[in-house]
């Protein structure tokens, strides 16, 4: 097992030594800190809320939006919606929190889809590479199995991903802390629902949303693995897996109405369809069937992933 550990340390030595994997996260943290910068100036933070007269700031908060709609009617929809949290708060007599690190956190969900798309590029060339530099052989003759490296190869994979996830996550709270304090240990916001107007728990939504979006990670980087096994070609890889990320749900709704839409992939992925209140893409579909479909992908593009990996003869390399 230590054998296993040390193939797994040395392929993120070699995923971290490279500029590039330097430049993603640089590139995360630009964005990170300027959305922060750019909410910091821009953004409207109402302070009074957090004194004793927060039920009068809320409602003179009421009659300037209402007043906006009157002068411009495209801002019914959004203002209308920023009246309605309010008298919730006014009607449940909660007081609320203001805005800070968490809730950044909770809005910065939207940056992992960047992170899929850096991990599509790093699980494409983690096998295909080694063709590509010609250093499988050098990698294939030492005395450890094939299955054991295409394993430590995943795996390191699977790491990047986490550390990149938690990097996002751990670099919002800390620009939001910076530029908007916190807001406690544990706020609760009033969110808009498939159910209505619910007064929830920020953290809570920060897991369940990234917990969410960690199913697509994971599918979309195993995917992109598979294709640099099989093909030995990082740019088909990273094209692929690119591709059906940013087009998977329009080929889902373009075949909704055929039998078999519920086997495709990206029909699955999205496991929130099933809380409370929501409403599953096509109306058979089940957690369970959701779960099972998602397993059935994961272990075929696993398989295909080892048996071309082990099976291939890479003396013509």
């Amino acid at each position: 097992m230590s054998n296993f550990f040390n193939l797994v340390y040395n392929e993120l030595t070699k995923i971290y030594i490279q500029k590039s994997t330097w430049f993603m996260y640089i590139i995360l943290a630009i964005i990170i800190l300027g959305l922060g910068i750019i909410a910091n100036i821009y953004g409207e933070f109402e302070e009074a809320y957090e004194q004793e007269n927060w039920r009068e700031a809320l409602q003179e908060e009421n009659e300037v939006l209402t007043k906006e709609m009157e002068e411009e009617e495209f801002l019914q929809g959004i203002n209308s919606s920023f009246i309605e949290t309010n008298n919730y708060y006014l009607e449940n007599d909660i007081q609320p929190a203001g805005y800070g690190a968490w809730q950044y956190v909770m809005e910065n969900e939207m940056l992992l889809s960047i992170v899929s798309l850096l991990t599509i590029i790093v699980a494409a060339g983690i096998v295909a590479n080694e063709f590509r530099w010609g250093t499988i052989k050098l990698l294939l003759i030492r005395p450890i199995s094939r299955t054991k490296i295409l394993a430590s190869k995943y795996v390191a994979v699977l790491c990047f991903s986490l550390f990149t996830l938690l990097f996002v996550l751990l670099f919002s709270w800390i620009v939001g802390a910076i530029f908007f304090g916190v807001e406690g240990l544990n706020p609760y916001i009033v969110l808009e629902k498939s159910t209505g107007l619910e007064y929830v728990s920020v953290i809570g939504e920060i897991v369940s949303g990234y917990g969410f979006q960690l199913v697509t990670l994971v599918m979309m980087a195993t995917f992109a693995f598979m294709i640099s096994s099989v093909f030995r070609n990082s740019a088909l890889a990273i094209g692929t897996a690119i591709f059906l990320m940013l087009v998977g749900n329009q080929i889902v709704f373009f075949f909704m109405e055929r039998s078999w839409a519920k086997y495709i992939l990206f029909a699955n992925t999205n496991l929130n369809q099933y809380t409370s209140g929501n409403t599953p893409l096509i109306e058979e579909m089940t957690l369970g069937f959701s779960v099972t479909v998602l397993i059935v992908y994961y272990a075929v593009f696993l398989l295909l992933s080892w048996l071309f990996f082990t099976k291939r003869d890479v003396a013509g390399q």
